[in-house]
């Protein structure tokens, strides 16, 4: 009985080879490091040979990942020629789509399923990180579609919000305005601690997170006060107008990889529809 390697795991293969590590593999082909070790861990079982050694640190292949590497990379060539051709190259490969967390409920729910529901054949990696991060993986092509914030003016914005302040007044009468912020690097922690630090305003962290929801939850339970846009915090309090200074609007963009691929751009264009409509 032949033997079939599927492309996903020559896909991954492909990418650790390209990419120098499983850590910046995994980036790029959407999968955590375990799960893409248990993948290269099959591929070497069904070749019945193993594909890498180490080398210190770093991951070397072997003589038998030599050979395979050619023929991967042919392999993968070939499919993706295939599948181009027979879909007119429309919607070929996965979607890569980065989002900050405020927009992550949303989109997940609204424009992905939207997309899915469009064009049920089309694959879609997702990843949830800061701006910052996501920039950066645009950058490097291991993302088709970014959405997240900038500066106002910023030449992807769709729209503007204002920052507003979020959480109990009677935090405002501290000696020292206690914080709920998400982790650096964040957009909103830093206009915040500016804007205190200008006024004046003394001020402490109460709590810091990685998660935007424990950021909700610290809101909601009187720890601290934060920052943040109300397109996505409308079921918090917000702080009363003129208790504390005044916040820097905020731009909410769609950037796409160059050059562009077709589904990535329909993706886009859904985004910045739902995003303009908010």
């Amino acid at each position: 009985m032949a033997v079939n390697l599927p492309t996903n795991m020559l896909r991954s293969f492909v990418a650790i080879v390209d990419a120098g590590s499983m850590l910046n593999a995994a980036e790029r082909v959407f999968v955590t490091q375990s799960a893409l070790s248990l993948q290269i861990k099959r591929l070497e079982e069904l070749v019945q040979k193993p594909l890498f050694h180490r080398e210190g640190r770093r991951l070397a292949l072997t003589a038998a990942g030599e050979l395979l590497l050619g023929y991967a990379r042919r392999v993968l060539a070939l499919h993706d020629e295939a599948l181009a051709a027979v879909t007119a190259g429309q919607f070929a490969g996965p979607v890569r789509v980065g989002m900050v967390q405020d927009f992550a409920d949303l989109l997940l729910s609204g424009l992905l399923a939207r997309f899915s529901e469009l064009h049920a054949d089309a694959q879609i990696f997702a990843r949830v990180a800061g701006t910052a991060e996501l920039q950066e993986m645009l950058a490097r092509g291991q993302l088709d579609l970014l959405i997240g914030y900038a500066a106002p003016g910023d030449a992807h914005a769709v729209r503007t919000a204002p920052s507003i302040w979020f959480g109990d007044d009677a935090l405002t009468l501290k000696a020292e305005l206690p914080l709920a912020v998400l982790e650096k690097p964040c957009r909103f922690r830093e206009a915040a601690i500016a804007a205190l630090d200008a006024a004046g305003r003394p001020w402490r962290i109460a709590v810091e997170t990685p998660n935007l929801s424990t950021l909700r939850a610290a809101i909601a339970s009187g720890l601290g006060v934060s920052s943040r846009t109300g397109l996505f915090l409308r079921d918090l309090p917000a702080v009363t107008p003129g208790l504390l200074p005044p916040l820097p609007d905020v731009a909410c963009i769609v950037a796409r990889a160059q050059p562009d691929r077709a589904a990535a751009g329909h993706l886009h264009e859904l985004a910045v529809e739902l995003i303009a409509g908010l």
